[in-house]
């Protein structure tokens, strides 16, 4: 049994819908640095500017409470970190949802808030893994590096499997030939050891105006608008950060606003009127599950890796 952590209560002035927030930072069903036990609590395994932590969280709605308690040397940073993690700072006031459907799912999830992880290498390393492949690929080769390359989380984490990411010397060191293995090719491969060799300067971008971390994070190569926006969303709580350039985003929005799916110009023409909220708009449709029918064909997983790839969603 292992010795209690230290321990936080928060009381946020909303029904904090704890799990619905943190999923935004889980990659795939088996991502390795996330856990939910059976009675809701949520486990992360972090890499914190102060060092590991295995954080857990849930809800007692009853009370008003989240309870939080964190074990390892990153535990104090990731404690003061929570409110911001479950949306905290995050302010809807501002949003108008205009269109009947937006509205109907505003009214649906009320308490939906936007997350800020805080930790930009936590949510670039998986967002390069993810350009321009199936999200079977993506998310397998994200768990076989955090297996492979990763550390036991402190405390109860490492009892439960729970991994943390390989850090930035670790990132730069990995083999062309276990990228390979892996199933992740050499341009993104590239762009993770390329961002792993300047990542103190990448995490400091977590502070930043959202368009000044855009800017700075599109300055490495390999790095575009879907990989800036899925790395603000996460770490930034960006409420204007759109994934343009998603094989699904464009066509479900298009879709489900009129019926039509999408290209990404249509979309970002469709959006403007919502800047600087215009990532509330996908992300209000997601939370209500509405997406055009998935009965097209679908991209298939790769059998082999081409020497060189020359089309990525960056």
């Amino acid at each position: 049994m292992s010795e209690a952590g230290t321990r936080r209560v928060w009381r946020p002035d909303w029904p904090c819908p704890v799990e619905a927030v943190l999923r935004q930072q889980k990659h795939g069903g088996a991502d390795p640095t996330w856990k939910r036990d059976e009675d809701g609590r949520i486990w992360r395994g972090l890499r914190t500017p102060q060092g590991l932590v295995t954080l857990s969280i849930h809800a007692e709605p009853r009370l008003g409470e989240v309870h939080a308690e964190a074990w390892g040397p990153g535990t104090q940073w990731a404690l003061d970190q929570v409110p911001a993690m479950l949306g905290g700072e995050d302010d809807w006031s501002a949003f108008e949802p205009r269109h009947p459907v937006l509205v109907e799912a505003r009214r649906r999830f009320p308490h939906a808030r936007l997350g800020r992880g805080g930790l930009v290498m936590e949510a670039l390393v998986p967002a390069i893994i993810e350009q321009k492949v199936t999200g079977q690929e993506a998310f397998a080769g994200f768990r076989m590096l955090v297996h492979r390359f990763g550390e036991p989380a402190p405390g109860p984490g490492a009892e439960r499997g729970l991994k943390v990411q390989p850090d930035a010397q670790t990132l730069r060191t990995v083999p062309s030939w276990e990228w390979l293995r892996m199933h992740i090719d050499p341009a993104r491969s590239r762009t993770i050891v390329t961002a792993a060799r300047v990542a103190d300067a990448l995490e400091r971008t977590a502070t930043l105006d959202p368009a000044e971390a855009d800017r700075r994070l599109r300055t490495l190569p390999g790095i575009g608008e879907w990989t800036s926006a899925e790395v603000r969303q996460r770490a930034h709580g960006d409420p204007d950060a759109v994934s343009f350039g998603d094989y699904h985003v464009a066509k479900d929005v298009g879709w489900a606003l009129t019926g039509t799916p999408f290209d990404d110009e249509e979309m970002r023409a469709y959006l403007e009127p919502w800047r600087p909220q215009r990532g509330r708009v996908p992300a209000l449709l997601a939370m209500a599950g509405l997406h055009r029918p998935r009965r097209g064909a679908r991209m298939s997983p790769r059998t082999h890796l081409p020497a060189q790839v020359t089309r990525h969603r960056r």
